[in-house]
């Protein structure tokens, strides 16, 4: 029975999405069914907890030796899982208050098309080896594709091409043959303990091979193939939550983890420094491209940049295979999820409310938009790594992570980074609380004060729809600072560590 609730974490969203399809007429039932699909999935995976430890298992069907389509419940997958289900319907009550304050089309073929991307999300995180991970994998790239292009414009179709293009050609390309070479060696591609290639290729070949994966999975954004993540920044900004926090860059990051803990195993990665090659390249992605994100003027382009850096986190604490940093690496997952999220849905109710998307066009808009703006302060100073917030976990663990490493030179890495994210970040709210709104009229030449309050009444804060899950996001980056040990403990324990935050 446990294994079966597997498959009908999966089955919700197809179930969410043919309701979509049935009450496309209806908008209010289409959206509820949206939201009852979306919460009755969360209250699933946050019930399955309990039953981890006991990695239930279910083969749909075996296609040769080593190779079947088959389920399995453990903690890493369970935390992504946890994630995606629980920001879903987050993302679907602002994804309704956006998309009718815009005044978007085809809601119904966009609501439809996040729901089946919920569900490739579902199947990659219950994946029970990399035959099936890789169908989930494809099937969430395919499923997004569209919510790329939904605008519909020139733009638009050009940022869905160089997404599918790159997705595509990284995947099949690079993580396919990876798979194969795998399967080669060993006869399996099931994820196991203590990983399947240990013994079965020298330290060189098993460097080749995690550089083929690690490229191969495009969602996770390393340079140089980066540039889908800021192209898709098209979309409307639901999706660039989707893209951003809730499922694509989630299962990319995912998808590094559990190559690098159930192919290669931490002993392995460890003894032959297999993961010391890729650990430079994210390092590297870290620093340009948050050097990058600092010239940017479009919001959303900033933080597509910021994600493409942040990302990197992961990246580098699997390849690193230390404890604190794996450690550091299932924290972030969830970290950077709400306060990415939480900053996507800001530069969303700035365009609703205010109808700007550019960094310079912010100034003096924080009184008149209190909640969203404050909202942005804490998700940023998350994301920098600031106490009390939850952010500031990841970025301890990773220095510590670094340092029994044998690698120290990384810690000034993350050193650099932090004081870039303040760099890119932090001016956002600075200019929109401190800084006079362009064109207001100086205070000695409007004494009275009349022609500023006309201007600051013309903007206000996006519909509550919009402005309730920025704030209960942003409340997470708080809470989440002081549970986190709860969160990730199960994993710790499942892979032989004794851990707690202290």
């Amino acid at each position: 029975m446990k294994a079966e609730l597997m498959l009908l974490a999966m089955a919700l969203p197809l179930c969410g999405a043919a309701g979509l399809l049935l009450l496309r007429k209806q908008p209010n039932l289409r959206e509820a069914a949206t939201l009852v699909a979306g919460v009755a999935l969360a209250a699933l995976v946050v019930s399955l907890w309990p039953y981890v430890d006991e990695r239930p298992r279910l083969e749909l069907w075996t296609w040769m030796p080593g190779l079947s389509f088959a389920f399995e419940m453990e903690p890493l997958g369970l935390l992504f899982a946890s994630v995606a289900g629980c920001l879903w319907p987050v993302t679907s009550v602002y994804a309704i208050g956006y998309m009718r304050a815009a005044e978007e089309k085809n809601q119904t073929r966009f609501y439809f098309c996040f729901a089946i991307a919920i569900f490739a999300a579902m199947v990659i995180a219950f994946a029970g080896n990399g035959l099936t991970l890789f169908v989930g994998y494809e099937v969430l790239t395919l499923a997004t594709w569209p919510l790329v292009a939904h605008k519909g414009t020139p733009e638009a179709r050009k940022g869905a091409r160089i997404y599918l293009i790159t997705l595509l050609v990284t995947s099949i390309g690079l993580l396919l043959p990876a798979l194969v070479w795998t399967y080669a060696l060993t006869g399996t591609l099931e994820f196991r303990d203590g990983g399947i290639l240990a013994g079965h290729a020298s330290p060189q070949v098993l460097g080749i091979l995690y550089a083929l994966f690690l490229f191969g999975i495009g969602k996770a954004a390393l340079m140089p193939f980066h540039r889908w993540l800021p192209s898709a920044m098209v979309a409307p900004t639901p999706v660039s939550a989707l893209l951003h926090a809730v499922a694509v860059v989630k299962a990319g990051v995912f998808t590094v983890m559990k190559v690098t803990i159930y192919f290669f195993g931490m002993d392995a990665m460890r003894f032959s420094a297999v993961g010391q090659p890729m650990a430079w390249v994210a390092a590297f992605t870290i620093v340009v491209a948050a050097i990058i994100a600092i010239r940017q003027d479009n919001l959303k382009a900033r933080l597509a940049y910021s994600t493409v850096s942040q990302l990197s986190y992961i990246v580098l604490g699997a390849a690193l295979a230390s404890q604190d940093a794996l450690i550091e690496g299932a924290l972030h997952i969830v970290t950077h999820a709400a306060g990415k999220i939480t900053l996507f849905f800001c530069a969303g109710a700035i365009y609703v409310a205010a109808h700007k998307t550019k960094v310079s066009e912010l100034d003096g808009l924080g009184p008149q938009m209190p909640f969203t703006f404050a909202a942005f302060t804490l998700a940023g100073m998350s994301i920098i790594g600031l106490p009390p917030l939850a952010g500031s976990w990841d970025k301890l663990l990773l220095m510590e992570g670094a340092v029994e490493a044998g690698t120290p030179v990384m810690m000034g890495v993350l050193l650099v980074s932090s004081l870039l994210g303040i760099a890119y970040l932090m001016p956002i709210p600075i200019r929109a609380f401190f800084m006079p709104e362009r064109g207001a009229p100086a205070a000695a030449d409007d004494p009275s004060g009349e022609a500023r309050a006309a201007r600051t009444r013309k903007i206000r804060e996006a519909p509550w729809a919009c402005v309730v899950p920025l704030c209960l996001t942003a409340l997470a980056c708080f809470f989440l600072f002081f549970f986190e040990d709860q969160l990730v403990e199960p994993l710790a324990h499942r892979l032989g560590y004794g851990w707690r935050l202290e």
